[in-house]
């Protein structure tokens, strides 16, 4: 039989007994659970290597311009924070 080069001298059969060992562990009903994580998880992962492979490639001064747009979108948000609270506990009174 063929052997996968990047599992070492893992043959066929004993993948086939490890998948065995895994489907009596977890059982049926939890193991398209685990793979739908498990895809989850690899999407994640693919995402965030993209952006930081973005931002390797973006011209400096658009990361500039960037952070500083961030940056004040984050301080406008914390000026209309508080006054939505004061708002909301006088119409509670």
């Amino acid at each position: 039989m063929e052997k996968f080069l990047f599992l070492g001298n893992i043959g066929v059969w004993e993948i086939l007994l490890i998948a065995l060992v895994v489907l009596l562990f977890f059982g049926g009903r939890k193991i398209p659970e685990l793979m739908k994580g498990l895809g989850k998880g690899v999407k994640s992962f693919k995402e965030g290597m993209n952006e930081v492979e973005k931002e390797l490639n973006a011209p400096v001064s658009e990361i500039k311009s960037s952070s500083a747009q961030t940056a004040s979108d984050a301080k406008s948000s914390q000026k209309t924070e508080p006054e939505s609270e004061k708002s909301s506990e006088t119409a509670g009174k």
